[in-house]
């Protein structure tokens, strides 16, 4: 009997139980076949495995083009070499049969194995592996010289690992050879290797593979033959590679049965979890080592479900990460590949063109849909049916028709009858089944009621078909990716809608009037919050005043612009009623009060409940006293320029916001001079990210200093000089520049409290509408100057005056006297003597009303005048 080779880590004599003939020495070690290949195709590493395979030292390989070494690029395996050398791009692995040229001019044909490996930062290249084993002159097909049997392999067994007398792959015993029905022990015993539902692997003293069954096929992605000869990290470069190798060592030494909680993973990876490997000694019949077995199985369940939650887990953090529809979708697609399918694609129906949710579906109706994303593991794309942004048309009855219409998802296999047809009908489906794919998940991307499309998920590299727990894993993921995208077109629709409703409720035109230039901006918020309340008014009043409103509610969204709305027409409201600011601001502060008492007594919500919080300006410019009188609740004071240039914010005392109650609010008066500017705005100017407040209000301040030929201009200057990026919080913007009403434009008498004056009145306006240019309207002017002044005398106080206001097409008629004392229409009987006076005035004027003061009222009345 041949001695057996010495136990490793034993020493000679130790061995030997009796005498007999010496034992050959073992055979030495050949080493690997390694090289490096950077993205270029040039060879950077050269092994000394590789030296003796092809004969060239280092030195005449290594930064020489790779593809030299290739016998024959129009050989098929040349030329499938020269494809994966000469494009690294988009490739983790590569195997397959290659002829490469010896040194000495033959052609040597090996199976090559190639890794991609990341060398410094971005840069990579490719390990490229062999085993030195093959058919090279003199040795048998197992790698050792011919008449030797291989190391690790049992003696009185063949390479294959098969009993004496059998053929190595599959041989038959004798009594199955000459006829038998039963197969003999070696047929079952190599059945069972190659069957077995675990993952098997033989590897010899040299820990070189030189056995797998289908298993670990399967599991590596690689046949027996293409790895036989190579140790496992050379198969599966990943540290759960290198600790099995050590393992097996320590097998090897002798070290006893070892276990690892992790094993060879999936497409060529490693698997750290759901795996549990046993390596046992494979003993001859002395009990010396000759080789290691590797056996592992996964722990399916529990794997499964640790997967899929960790799965779901990371969804919720990769899915939805903004306010992007599409981008959803391709998150989506991105997490469920490769760790769920193959392949992956996302369709959303096309929404209606009047806004809203698309239509339910039908399943006997064709559905028009957008691929939104799509992600394959195929660099190429190859697998998918369409590329994102194609539009996509599913025939009635298909799967994805029954699917949406039913609203749940379902499995389909190559073969089911329902994915042919549709593979008959769509040239997409047929391209997606025709890449391979055996296997097909339809989901429905359903939120809140409402059908958005369908996930469609394929498997074609993996062999497994999908099962009822990857269905529910991929509803699962569908629906928070549906979620998502259904709150982002909600939102959408929101801020469209609110922004539709704030700019409705914004002046859509300036008025005309004569006492000020403006020019305005408006800027919504760029956040998710949506649009605010800002809003800002321009108010022509008596007596050729204009009055200014910026205000600000708190809060975002429909609730807010709402809101704006009411208080913009409460404000327009007491203006007309010509109100003193701080006035006007307690009624508005009294309105905001009731109206969130109303609104707290439904629902009881806090954020912008009727309006408190708001803040506002209102000023009032007088063109001919050149005075403006302002008054603030909580707003920023406004800025005045004067026309040499000075700016100063205008010291406006600052009163609690709207709704807050507790303390007055003060008017503030100025003059200014004719040209100066002033600038309202709201918070949001001032609330720039990049830069503090002292510095913004510096940039503010710089702008408005700045001579501009425009109030545009202005404007524009302004927000150009404080917004670097679009605002957290809306900005409005109105920049005024003052005009002065001259004493020729106006005229004013003092009048006695005698009836007989009034003849003398009528006579003062006829001539001074003489000396305008303005005798078409001395009718109208003498009745209006008759009925007002008589009602001052005959129901008012001393002193009285009156005054023509001549502002370019419209002339107002005034009278002043000490009395609080309102008049008001009302209609006159019959056989009444008076009380038609102002009854006559409302239908001649094109409007009228009475102003009070602190001391009298001024009854007016305004009439158009016709171009000239």
């Amino acid at each position: 009997m041949e001695r057996l080779p010495t136990h490793p880590g034993e020493r000679p004599h130790e061995s030997d139980a009796s005498p007999g003939p010496a034992r050959p020495a073992p055979p030495t070690p050949t080493p690997t076949a390694t090289a490096a290949v950077d993205a270029r195709g040039i060879v950077t590493e050269w092994s000394e495995g590789a030296r003796q395979l092809l004969g060239y030292p280092p030195s005449e390989v290594v930064g020489q083009p790779a593809a030299r070494l290739l016998a024959d690029d129009a050989d098929a395996a040349g030329a499938a070499g020269a494809a994966m050398l000469r494009d690294a791009a988009g490739r983790e692995r590569w195997s397959g049969t290659v002829a490469l040229r010896h040194r000495d001019g033959r052609r040597v044909r090996r199976e090559l194995l190639a890794h991609r490996r990341t060398v410094d930062g971005p840069l990579t290249e490719w390990l490229v592996v062999s085993a030195v084993t093959g058919t090279p002159e003199g040795q048998n097909p197992a790698g050792t010289p011919e008449g030797q049997t291989p190391a690790g392999t049992p003696e009185g067994q063949t390479p294959a690992c098969t009993p004496e007398g059998e053929a190595a792959r599959g041989g038959t015993s004798g009594s199955e050879a000459s006829g038998g029905g039963t197969p003999g022990s070696g047929r079952l015993g190599e059945w069972a290797f190659r069957q077995s539902p675990c993952v098997l692997a033989v590897f010899d003293a040299d820990l070189r593979l030189v056995r797998a069954n289908a298993g670990m096929e399967q599991v590596l992605s690689r046949t027996e033959d293409r790895m036989r000869g190579l140790r496992l990290p050379e198969i599966v470069p990943h540290p759960v590679s290198d600790e099995t190798e050590a393992k097996m060592r320590r097998v090897l030494e002798g070290g006893g049965p070892q276990r690892l909680r992790a094993g060879p993973g999936p497409a060529g990876t490693g698997a750290e979890d759901g795996w549990s490997t046993s390596l046992v000694p494979l003993k001859d019949p002395a009990g010396h080592v000759r080789a290691v077995c590797l056996a592992a199985h996964q722990r399916i369940q529990e794997h499964l479900a640790r997967q899929r939650m960790l799965l779901l887990s990371e969804a919720s953090a990769r899915i939805g990460t903004t306010a992007d529809s599409g981008r959803t979708a391709q998150e989506l697609a991105d997490i469920a590949v490769p760790r769920l399918a193959d392949f992956a694609a996302v369709d959303l129906l096309d929404a209606p063109r009047h806004g809203g949710e698309p239509s339910p579906a039908a399943p006997d109706r064709p559905l028009s849909m957008t691929r939104t994303a799509v992600r394959s593991v195929l660099d190429d794309g190859s697998a998918a049916a369409s590329a994102a942004g194609t539009k996509i048309l599913c025939p009635a009855l298909s799967p994805v028709a029954r699917c949406l219409a039913q609203g749940h998802g379902a499995l389909y296999d190559a073969a089911d009858p329902d994915l042919v047809r549709w593979a008959r009908q769509d040239p997409g489906a047929a391209r997606l089944l025709g890449s391979g794919t055996h296997s097909v998940m339809v989901v429905p991307m359903r939120a809140h009621g409402a059908t958005l499309g369908v996930a469609l998920f394929g498997r074609h590299r993996r062999a497994e078909p999908f099962e009822t727990d990857d269905l529910w894993l991929a509803e699962e993921l569908t629906a928070k990716a549906a979620v998502s995208i259904h709150t982002t077109r909600r939102d959408s629709r929101e801020h469209t809608s609110t922004m539709t409703l704030q700019r409705s409720l914004l002046p859509q035109t300036l008025p005309d009037q004569g006492a000020l230039d403006i020019a305005t901006r408006y800027l919504p918020a760029g956040t998710r919050a949506g649009v605010g309340g800002d809003w800002f008014d321009v108010i022509p009043l008596s007596g050729a005043r204009v009055a200014l409103v910026v205000g600000d509610v708190v809060g975002h969204g429909i609730r807010a612009s709402a809101t704006m709305g009411r208080l913009r027409t409460a404000v327009r409201t007491l203006a007309d009623v010509d109100l003193p600011p701080d006035e006007l601001l307690t009624h508005l502060d009294d309105l905001v009060l009731h109206l969130s008492a109303d609104e707290g007594g439904t629902d009881g919500a806090a954020e912008s409940a009727g309006g408190i919080g708001t803040t506002c300006l209102y000023a009032v410019y007088d063109p001919v006293s050149r005075r403006c009188a302002l008054a603030r609740a909580g707003h920023p004071p406004p800025a005045a320029v004067t026309p040499d240039g000075a700016v100063r914010f205008l010291d406006v005392p600052a009163g609690p916001p709207l709704g807050l109650g507790g303390l007055p609010f003060e008017t503030f008066e100025t003059e200014l001079p004719e040209g100066s500017l002033l600038a309202l705005y709201t918070d949001g100017l001032l609330a720039a990210r990049d830069h503090d407040i002292d510095e913004a209000l510096d940039k503010m301040f710089a702008a408005l200093a700045r001579p501009a030929k425009t109030l545009d201009t202005v404007c524009d200057r302004v927000l150009t000089a404080m917004l670097t990026h679009r605002p957290d919080d809306d900005i409005a913007l109105l920049v005024a520049r003052t005009r002065v009403l001259h004493t020729d434009r106006v005229a004013a008498w003092d009048l006695a409290c005698d009836p007989a004056v009034v003849a003398r009145a009528r006579k003062h306006a006829t001539e001074q509408l003489t000396a305008w240019g303005l005798d078409d309207a001395a009718f109208i002017t003498e009745l209006t100057v008759s009925e007002l002044v008589t009602n001052a005398i005959r129901y008012g106080r001393p002193p009285i005056q009156l005054r023509l206001i001549h502002e370019d097409s419209t002339l107002t008629c005034e009278v002043f006297d000490s009395s609080s004392t309102a008049p008001h229409m009302r209609r006159a009987r019959t056989f009444d003597e008076g009380g038609r006076g102002l009854l006559l005035v409302g239908q001649l004027a094109r409007r009228w009303g009475t102003r009070h003061a602190l001391t009298g009222k001024t009854v007016w009345a305004e009439q158009s005048l016709s171009p000239g």
